[in-house]
């Protein structure tokens, strides 16, 4: 156990998974999930993993897992915290603010700040890879961002076009085009792959290869995948509404995109 939030009098401790007998020899790599407590494949994916995935790795690299970052979100099947602060946006409260942008970083949580102490601690000079761990769901769309704008005092913008497949968020800065095509092609044997709008783009970003789209550097928009110096950093995104796409699918897309990740290093 790692933290625990401080209102639910005790019923949201936060825990790691951590491979033993961590060598400095080995890559360091960090897996998250539940930063949006709601994105339930997310967390059970992560858990999957640990359970059926993670000891053949053990040998080769060190390897910390964060199954559900956000406790009490995941509990009530939330994407903000209890202080209605997107957790996900937490990791860099002094990011710049770009009006208009979809991605910008809000205020520090007890989620994102549980994190950092953590990792502050274990005093790993490089990691290697991060796999953060997330879904884009309809409600999204229709709940989320019209919450935001009403929290903001803020006009509530158009509704962007729900991918409906799978698909990576790459560092534009930082894309790692052949690591990132690894994972969606081992995706691509569990579930289907997100295709691009007639625009072009993903969620209103631009896709800059099959089932990827490209923002600014992560750590800047304070965002859970910039939270370490890892070269190697991306964040999944499954779609659980897809017609196409059952639940045992998505933690399984979870789980591929994780071990690519690890098999392509």
């Amino acid at each position: 156990q790692y933290g625990e939030l401080s209102h639910g009098g005790g019923k949201y401790p936060m825990f790691s998974v951590r491979s033993r007998a961590w060598d400095a020899s080995k890559p360091y790599v960090l897996i998250t999930g539940g930063v949006h407590g709601y994105e339930t494949s997310g967390v059970q994916g992560a858990l999957e993993f640990v359970a059926t995935k993670a000891a053949s790795y053990a040998g080769a690299f060190n390897l910390l897992v964060l199954p559900c970052v956000s406790p009490w979100g995941y509990e009530t099947v939330q994407r903000w915290n209890a202080q209605a602060v997107d957790p996900n946006r937490s990791f860099n409260p002094e990011g710049e603010v770009v009006p208009g942008r979809s991605f910008n970083p809000e205020a520090a949580t007890e989620e994102s700040a549980a994190v950092l102490a953590l990792l502050k601690s274990l005093g790993v000079a490089q990691w290697t890879c991060h796999v953060d761990l997330h879904e884009t769901t309809d409600t999204d769309e229709t709940e989320f961002r019209p919450a935001k704008a009403a929290r903001d005092g803020e006009v509530s913008p158009p509704r962007d076009e729900i991918p409906d497949g799978f698909y990576l968020v790459a560092d534009s800065t930082n894309p790692q085009a052949a690591w990132q095509a690894a994972i969606i092609e081992a995706v691509r044997a569990v579930t289907h792959i997100a295709p691009a709008d007639a625009g072009g783009k993903i969620i209103g970003e631009e896709v800059i290869q099959e089932g990827v789209i490209g923002i600014p550097p992560p750590s800047a928009l304070g965002l859970c995948a910039g939270v370490t110096n890892a070269p190697y950093a991306t964040t999944t995104e499954v779609y659980p509404d897809s017609p196409s796409a059952t639940p045992e699918q998505c933690n399984a897309a979870q789980v591929a995109a994780v071990c690519a990740a690890l098999d392509f290093l």
